[in-house]
């Protein structure tokens, strides 16, 4: 009989907080959300820039939190309940401190990346997953809180963890990095993403190479071959202590080389090598993009010690999480519409990418391929230029029809050649009606922007199109 071991017993919190306990507990969660908090988690009350977790302690309790962490005491509050700390987030921080000691035999991977780091992400924990317990950062939580809070949630039996790494500003990853500690350090790719903040792809390179820090000794980096970067990177992660370098990608001198791809719709088969042995398997989402990143995770796993061919069943079940390339199908009458989801996240890599995804798909007969595309923000002063700069992308893929949406696709709409030019609009809220009425059966529709640019409301707009008697896949 097994005997069940909560994640954390109050014992355990107090000494990883240095908090101060009344009552006996045990949680089996970790939670910052009083909405998403489930029965039996312990609720860190956070205070933030717009919120204060202790203002809704009491709800997380009734709502079957086991306990909460404060550094004030709420009114009303059974003190029974309330793990007491010097400061909250300092206290979150050395949960997730506590809990990567406590998994001592976890092999550890760190990702991330300008472009790809989520899905690369996904990979990894499906992969990883056939080899054993794993635990991953779910959802995008992979900045300050994040990080922490997925390491809290980390069991002490945990075989593999993979842990998600994101940055805005440089010196961002650092910290995260020597909290996770990772065994192997994954860079997907660099790109101008968030350039804005750093001025240069050079100063996304040092940013993201921030995960080195953390890096174990002796432990291995992965890096993009195909990169500009990779000499930069290579420096920075042997100047960390790295014992050995990984690159990946489509260069004759990656360890772990892509030799040939198939793109078919919603699938992907690859062809690589890694380390001198061939493999071939197929990922379930489309994109080129999927089947290089699939090499740092075949690269990763053999960095841990696994076999990838044990893995390679669990990368055919991987799917495009939503808002980031997630296939459907909308029955409309007349035949059905064929949907690129793209809407959570675009920079002009990721823009690139999704475009020529979009151009090996297969319009139904008398159908065409739609680029719907939003702002890419946090591109600063070359934000005009990356923007306009597009327009090549659109004409040497096949893109039939593009529309755009906000202040800086105007640049891409003004350097479009007419044909292609299907409507623009100040807002996706504006662009959604225009979108939904000049669709047709048969249309492949991709729609892209950055998160903050609200490309979900066109999606939401193309759904209502579902015939009542049809479903959306």
């Amino acid at each position: 009989m097994t005997t069940h071991r909560p994640l954390w017993t109050q014992d355990e919190a107090a000494r990883a907080t240095g908090g101060r306990a009344e009552g006996h507990w045990s949680a089996d969660g970790v939670s910052i959300d009083s909405r998403t908090v489930q029965p039996g988690d312990l609720f860190v009350a956070l205070r933030g820039p717009t919120h204060d977790g202790h203002d809704h302690v009491a709800a997380a309790l009734e709502a079957g939190a086991a306990a909460a962490v404060v550094h004030r005491v709420p009114d009303g509050v059974d003190p029974a309940r309330l793990l007491v700390v010097d400061d909250t987030f300092d206290a979150l921080s050395a949960l997730g401190r506590f809990a990567r000691d406590r998994a001592g035999g976890a092999r550890v991977i760190g990702v991330t990346g300008s472009v790809g780091k989520t899905g690369t992400k996904e990979m990894l924990a499906l992969a990883l997953g056939a080899l054993g317990p794993t635990h991953s950062t779910q959802g995008n939580l992979n900045n300050h809180w994040g990080v922490p809070l997925t390491l809290a949630r980390m069991a002490a039996d945990t075989a593999h963890a993979v842990i998600e790494m994101g940055m805005n500003h440089a010196g961002e990853i650092e910290p995260l990095s020597r909290l996770t500690r990772p065994h192997v350090a994954v860079i997907t790719a660099i790109a101008p993403a968030h350039i804005e903040f750093l001025g240069s792809e050079e100063a996304i390179a040092d940013a993201k190479a921030e995960i080195f820090a953390g890096l174990e000794p002796g432990g291995t980096a992965i890096l993009p071959r195909d990169s500009r970067h990779i000499r930069r990177l290579r420096k920075a992660a042997l100047a960390a202590g790295a014992g050995r370098v990984v690159g990946f990608g489509a260069h004759p001198e990656a360890n772990a080389r892509l030799l040939d791809l198939a793109l078919d719709p919603g699938n992907t088969r690859v062809f690589m090598v890694a380390d001198g042995a061939p493999l071939g398997y197929r990922l379930a989402a489309e994109g080129r993009h999927w089947a290089i990143n699939s090499l740092a995770v075949i690269a990763a796993v053999q960095a841990v010690g696994g076999d990838p061919a044990r893995t390679l069943a669990a990368l055919g079940r991987i799917a495009p999480p939503k808002g980031r390339g997630q296939r459907g199908e909308i029955h409309m009458p007349g035949g059905r519409l064929h949907l690129i989801d793209e809407s959570y996240n675009a920079s002009p890599a990721s823009v690139k990418a999704a475009v020529a995804t979009l151009a090996l798909a297969r319009p139904d007969p008398g159908g065409r391929r739609v680029a719907v595309l939003g702002d890419m923000l946090e591109l600063g002063a070359l934000a005009p230029a990356l923007h306009a700069d597009l327009a090549t992308t659109m004409m040497e893929h096949g893109v039939d029809m593009v529309f755009t949406a906000g202040p800086l696709m105007a640049h891409l709409h003004d350097s479009l050649p007419t044909r292609l030019r299907a409507g623009h609009a100040p807002t996706a809220e504006d662009l959604a009606s225009q979108v939904a009425a000049a669709v047709r059966p048969g249309d492949v529709v991709m729609v892209k922007g950055s998160l903050g640019s609200r490309m979900n409301r066109v999606v939401g707009a193309l759904l209502t199109l579902q015939d009542a008697e049809g479903t959306a896949a």
